[in-house]
């Protein structure tokens, strides 16, 4: 089973698969409006080194990861005004997880990984995805695929929804609405 956030559909889509057969389709790393996502993609152990070295530079790559994500972490600590689930106490939670386990370096070296497998794909048609494919698309991504595009890319679309809230972050911005969006994708393969 695929699970597919609002992506990129061209060469720019990086697709993570983890050990279960289960593969999250996720958007290119170079944002409009995100900066240090691409220093990532660059040269992962400089970013790597400040988020393991600096509580406050992790909470800045956090910050300035893309446009929808500044604007609801500052509205957070700025205003009081939670987005979802972003508000203070979890957002600094998630920093701190990232921080005692060590795990910015990793999440900045997968923007790396990801650039270098577009350079190498440039140019050609990604491979076809065999598994059945359920694709949200959360209005706070930086792009919104529409189905067409969607179906296009992934003929074995099995579920398609587009949500009314989250972003990028969606599963911590809006915790309930992405579980209910995977048991929704998974539900016809029961």
């Amino acid at each position: 089973m695929v699970i597919a956030r609002s992506c990129s559909l061209g060469s720019s889509t990086s697709v993570m698969c983890f050990t279960l057969g289960l593969c999250l389709v996720t958007s290119s790393p170079f944002h409009l409006g995100s900066c240090l996502p691409s220093y990532g993609a660059a040269a992962p152990e400089w970013t790597g080194y400040a988020l393991l070295d600096s509580p406050v530079a992790l909470a800045a790559w956090m910050l300035d990861h893309d446009t929808d994500s500044y604007e609801k972490i500052s509205h957070a600590f700025l205003d009081g005004q939670p987005a979802g689930n972003l508000t203070r106490d979890r957002i600094v939670d998630n920093i701190t997880l990232y921080w005692l386990t060590g795990t910015g370096a990793s999440a900045a070296r997968s923007y790396w990984e990801s650039g270098r497998a577009t350079a190498r794909a440039a140019g050609q048609a990604p491979p076809e995805v065999q598994l059945p494919v359920g694709f949200t698309t959360f209005p706070g991504e930086i792009f919104q695929a529409p189905r067409s595009w969607v179906e296009e890319a992934y003929p074995t679309l099995t579920y398609f929804n587009e949500v009314d809230r989250g972003g990028h972050f969606a599963a911590w911005e809006e915790p309930e609405l992405f579980a209910n969006e995977v048991r929704a994708a998974f539900r016809p393969l029961r």
